[in-house]
């Protein structure tokens, strides 16, 4: 088969490789449709500690099963599927307490197991019996179902966030990530919600996603405009949706008393040391947390939510490319002229 092989660092070559092995208790998809997330290309300049070079990335999937172990009983060859990245281990205290996005060994598709920028893609036995697989409906297309895993991560965020009904809510960072914030949380009851981004055309591309004020950051102080549009007290949820550390140090300044600040973007290795006013944090009792991958149960709550039209999945991919391309997808994908690229095998 062919697959997209991560070498080096900025080295990936589309080769011939075998096939993966299967045994009783695994499943063999046929790839359809992976998207390029921004982790994919920290992961191909920066390397990661839990990927073992080479390795064939990729972790927002979808495909056809095309062959299952004897002793699979959960799905059948045919299945549509959609995939997320974390994998709990079923075993440690995070897992047993249902919170397997935690785990400790943090195991994820596209990380310490081959990921499906490739015609085929292995789902081990660890990945069939407690991993993030859910069926999609005829419906919904294998490029929509791919993107099911960020959006997972979206509810995750926002499920932490406690966001509330009549809660106002800022999300800092308008790429794909940043407008299914907010889209997601206008459902869970926020009544205003504020995007702030610093290039105008990344900003005029996430109007068709229905935030109800826009800050361009580069033409505008941010921290006072979010104030204005808050009655001067500041945001119930303030997420940070990209990589920035002044992203961090703004929400701060941007966050009602009691409010919830969430530090959902991580940051590029080596700029992970921010210099917060913590007594902001101590005077307005503020809730400083982070959010990390998502749990199966936000990946089948993202497929339901394709799948009932609520998200309009298809918005959000701008760009498609056979993997024979995926060096011009990949740099399609770091440039942010559209939204989320697809690579289909």
């Amino acid at each position: 088969m062919k697959a997209a092989v991560l070498h080096n660092l900025d080295h990936m070559v589309v080769q011939e490789v075998e096939l993966p092995a299967m045994d009783a208790d695994s499943i063999l998809m046929k790839v359809e449709a992976v998207g390029i997330c921004g982790s994919d290309i920290r992961i191909y300049h920066h390397g990661n500690s839990r990927v073992q070079l080479p390795q064939i990335l990729g972790h927002e999937a979808s495909g056809r099963i095309a062959a299952v172990g004897a002793n699979v009983t959960k799905f059948n060859v045919g299945d549509r599927i959609s995939l997320g990245a974390d994998v709990p281990c079923g075993e440690c205290v995070f897992c047993e307490a249902g919170i397997g996005n935690n785990c400790q060994i943090n195991y994820a598709m596209g990380y310490q197991f081959a990921g499906s920028f490739a015609d085929y893609v292995l789902l081990n036995k660890m990945v069939v019996n407690f991993g993030p697989i859910h069926r999609i409906p005829d419906h919904v297309s294998h490029e929509e179902a791919a993107l099911a895993e960020p959006l997972a991560c979206v509810i995750n965020a926002l499920e932490l966030s406690n966001v509330r009904l009549g809660d106002s809510v800022v999300v800092i960072g308008a790429g794909p990530i940043g407008c299914m914030l907010v889209e997601v949380a206008k459902m869970m009851g926020a009544t205003k919600v504020i995007l702030v981004q610093r290039s105008r055309p990344r900003l005029e591309l996430a109007k068709q996603f229905g935030a109800h004020a826009y800050i361009c950051s580069n033409e505008e102080n941010a921290i006072e405009r979010v104030l204005e549009e808050t009655g001067g007290l500041g945001a119930d949820v303030v997420i940070t949706s990209n990589p920035s550390p002044e992203a961090q140090v703004d929400a701060i300044h941007m966050a009602k008393n009691r409010a919830r600040v969430n530090f959902f973007g991580g940051l590029p290795k080596g700029k992970s040391l921010v210099t917060l006013d913590t007594n902001i944090i101590h005077y307005k009792e503020l809730f400083v947390h982070g959010a990390h991958g998502s749990l199966p149960a936000h990946h089948q709550k993202a497929i339901d939510l394709i799948a009932s039209g609520a998200i309009d999945m298809k918005k959000y991919i701008s760009h498609t490319f056979p993997l024979e391309r995926i060096q011009e997808a990949i740099e399609t994908a770091e440039s942010h002229v559209g939204m989320r690229v697809i690579v289909k095998p």
